[in-house]
Order: C-alpha cells, then structure tokens, then sequence
C-alpha cells in the first residue's frame, strides 16, 4: 500500500466531494416524497403493536439505527436479524405487526425469504429500497424510494450516499410519526430519564438555581474591587447587579473582570457600571433546564451562566454546569 501524506488539498477535496453527493441524496430523496410516505405514516401510526425493522450488511446497520430511533420518539420498534429470523426469532411478531425492509439493491435473498415468511402474521411491509423496480420493491405493499443517482466514494461501490438517504429517509419516518401522535417533551423525557437530555426536559431552572447566598450580589456604584471581592468568596463565575428593589441592572463575569484589566492600567476608579453586561441574556425559573442550555449555546459567542430573571427581579445564576452536572461542556465562559 503506498504511504499517504498527512494532510494534502486533495483529502479535502475528496471530502467534501463526499459531502456534497451525499447531500445531494438526501435533497432527491426529500423531493420523491409522497403518497406512499404518507400511507405509511398512517399504517404504522395507526397500528397499536410494534415495528419490526429488517436489513442485511450495511442496510442492516440502518435498519437498527432506525429502529432504535422509532423506539425512543414514541413508536415501538425492533430489529429483526435477517438471519436468525428463520431460527425462531419471528416468534417476536403479533399479528398484523408491520415490517419496514431496508435494502439497497432489493435483491437480498435473506430478506425476500423473510418476506414470504411474514405473510402468515398477516404483516404490512413497507420497503425503504434503492432500487424501485427490484424483486424486494414489488413484494412490498408500500415503497420509499432511496435510491441515490451515486455512491460518495471515486469508484461508485461503497454503500455511503446510498446509506445516508436510507437513514434520512428513516429519521424522516420517525419525526412525521412524532408529529402524528402528537409526540411530546413530556413523552421524551419519560423515555430517557438516564440522559442528560432527558433530565434536562424534567428539570425546571428554579431547581438547579443559586440563589441567596450562594450568589455575588453587587450594586452598579460599588468598585471593581468589591465586586472581584465578592465574587472570590462566591466563585461561580459571575456576579449580579441590581438595584435596591432587587431589579437586574446588569451581570459582570469573569471575562468582564480580565478585559477590564487588560483595558485599563488603573482600575481602581472602575465601578461595576462600568465593566458589567447591561442587557444579560436571562432566563426565568420555570423554564426548562434544555431551554437555559439553548440560551446559552445556541448562539455565536457561547455564554456559561444565565441570570434568573422573574418580573425584573433577579433570583439567582444558573451555570451550564449546573445543567450537566459537572460533565465537560462545549460552552465558552462568556
């Protein structure tokens, strides 16, 4: 095998070469979506047992993917190895439990056997295929094209593009499945309640909160030193500043205390008006845990705490990580 360079223009042109034929994909598998998409939106939704998701190979990978993606946004689905179906494993269908096949080629002995096999449970089976016009296609009763004009790689043999609109073409399944039994955050969080997001669904600002002392309180007039004083003894990365009816007037961060050294060899007229934020991002202490981290995050410069703001009165700071508990998060200090 010849020695490959570290790094060269042409990696990066293969790659994103790549990307853009599997985007292309997905773009032509979103513009063939119709009836059929919609039927089986409805066949599935409107069926009370589970789903069974079938593939081989690489398609067989995405069919578990797809599978487990059903199951946790409220439709219950399971994976059926192709193989061992025909060993017992089709013990795990009821009647009338629909089957999705996923397939590239269509042409997939095991999974044309398995066809036959699930006629006796009387199963709805719905083909997410590359080829339309393959043995599997017309053996199903619905079918979702995926077919992709190529695959990513420079000789058109690797299952990539091919295996990217499957799964988009699944993921897509899921979310208009959610949106047809009104899937909700509630229904979410019941089904991840070990997961930081499903925590974060459950939780309310107010309960993750410092408040009282646990909090750098300041006035606008006090100096920079009171301030840095007062939040050494109350380190949570910020202090809040308010008026005497407890209103927010403002935030000073860590970041506000080291650009106000930077900007000035003489802080020691600086008072807190003068280095703070006057218009913090806030959050209030009924929302949501996953609502302050979407403040936080979703926004070009990445902010670490919130101000928790009820009516103009500023109850107390909460930190991203308050949120996650400690675990290592992407969000910059301020």
């Amino acid at each position: 095998m010849s020695k490959i360079a570290i790094s060269s223009p042409v990696h990066l042109d293969a790659a994103r070469h790549a990307l853009g034929v599997e985007s292309a994909a997905i773009a032509s598998v979103a513009a063939r979506l119709d009836a059929s998409f919609e039927r089986a939106v409805e066949l599935i939704a409107g069926h009370k047992g589970q789903v069974v998701v079938v593939g081989l190979g690489k398609s067989g990978h995405v069919a578990r993917h797809l599978a487990a993606t059903l199951s946790s946004t409220g439709t219950r689905a399971v994976f059926l190895h192709t193989t061992e179906a025909g060993h017992g494993d089709l013990g795990i269908y009821a009647q009338g439990d629909p089957t999705i096949f996923v397939s590239k080629s269509g042409t997939t002995a095991e999974l044309l056997r398995l066809r036959e096999a699930v006629r006796v449970f009387g199963s709805p089976c719905i083909g997410i295929v590359g080829n339309t016009r393959s043995a599997l296609a017309r053996e199903m009763d619905l079918v979702l094209d995926a077919s992709v004009e190529r695959e990513a790689d420079p000789h058109d043999l690797v299952p990539t593009s091919s295996s990217v609109a499957a799964l988009a073409l699944g993921h897509a399944l899921a979310v208009a499945l959610m949106a047809a039994r009104g899937f909700t955050l509630e229904d979410y969080s019941r089904l991840h309640p070990d997961g930081a997001i499903g925590r974060n669904l459950l939780v309310s600002v107010e309960d993750a909160m410092h408040s009282g002392d646990e909090v750098a309180w300041c006035a606008a007039s006090d100096s920079l030193k009171q301030v840095v004083m007062a939040m050494t003894r109350r380190p949570l990365g910020a202090a809040c500043v308010v008026d005497a009816a407890g209103q927010l007037v403002g935030l000073v961060t860590d970041g506000d205390v080291r650009r106000a050294f930077e900007r000035h060899d003489d802080i020691r007229p600086l008072r807190a008006a003068d280095v703070m934020t006057a218009r913090p991002v806030t959050v209030g202490p009924k929302q949501r845990l996953l609502e302050a981290v979407r403040l936080m995050e979703n926004r070009a410069s990445q902010l670490s705490l919130l101000p928790v703001v009820e009516e103009g009165r500023c109850l107390g700071l909460i930190r991203v990580h308050d949120v996650f508990h400690g675990e290592t998060s992407p969000a910059a200090e301020d």
